[in-house]
């Protein structure tokens, strides 16, 4: 019995963190003002208090409290800007919302300078933080012609720039631009999000050798979700 308790006590504070009526910084109640409101152990209430601060949802501070934790991740822009050179992401996994082969311009994603029939896999997923949320939305636009078996890969844990390099197919520079855009019904539903929010977007070209755009690659962030900073070294004075 202690331990459904203890699970209910959880899920109805985890709730009210996801809904937002516990915002980041709140205060949750005591370990003695869950014991009076659920009629339950000390040990009961400390347990589901101390699960949550495991899952990185709150913050216990002895003497001061247990508050609802700021989850948004910190992306340094840099990196967001150069994914090449970024270190491997936060925690969690992808899932696949839908995949086919489609003509160019059908796709859901531009490949700048390919014929509007060329055929293209495209590819749509989001990606989920520990919790089972959605952090951000990517959708992948890939000529077929340098990925005709693309669709057999794993597309859960599919990479695209790694996916390259094992074909052997020689890359130039890449290109990206961040831009703020405003969510679409969609994109809207698919972050579990509202349209018309603005949120950050990151568009990414991928050219081969000869300056062919061989893949385009669109990631947007939940809106609330993350911060975005850069880091810069101290003055020099």
């Amino acid at each position: 019995m202690a331990t459904l308790l203890h699970l209910k006590i959880r899920r109805e504070l985890e709730e009210k963190i996801q809904r937002g009526d516990l915002p980041p910084g709140a205060r949750l109640p005591t370990e003695a003002e869950l014991q009076s409101q659920y009629g339950v152990s000390r040990a009961t209430a400390q347990r589901a208090l101390n699960e949550l601060a495991n899952a990185g949802l709150v913050v216990r501070r002895r003497r001061h409290g247990t508050f609802v934790a700021d989850v948004r991740q910190q992306i340094n822009l840099l990196n967001f800007a150069a994914p090449g050179a970024a270190e491997k992401g936060v925690p969690g996994r992808h899932q696949v919302v839908s995949q086919r082969i489609v003509r160019a311009g059908d796709a859901v994603v531009e490949i700048p300078g390919v014929d509007p029939d060329a055929a293209v896999v495209e590819l749509v997923r989001v990606k989920l933080d520990l919790q089972e949320r959605p952090r951000t939305l990517e959708r992948h636009a890939i000529l077929f012609s340098v990925a005709p078996n693309l669709l057999d890969e794993d597309l859960a844990d599919f990479v695209s720039l790694r996916y390259f390099a094992a074909k052997k197919i020689p890359l130039g520079p890449l290109r990206v631009y961040l831009e703020p855009v405003v969510l679409g019904t969609r994109e809207a539903e698919l972050l579990e999000s509202e349209a018309g929010v603005p949120a950050m977007q990151r568009r990414r070209e991928t050219r081969t050798e000869d300056g062919t755009v061989i893949e385009a690659v669109v990631t947007v962030v939940r809106p609330g979700s993350a911060q975005f900073f850069v880091e810069l070294p101290p003055p020099a004075l």
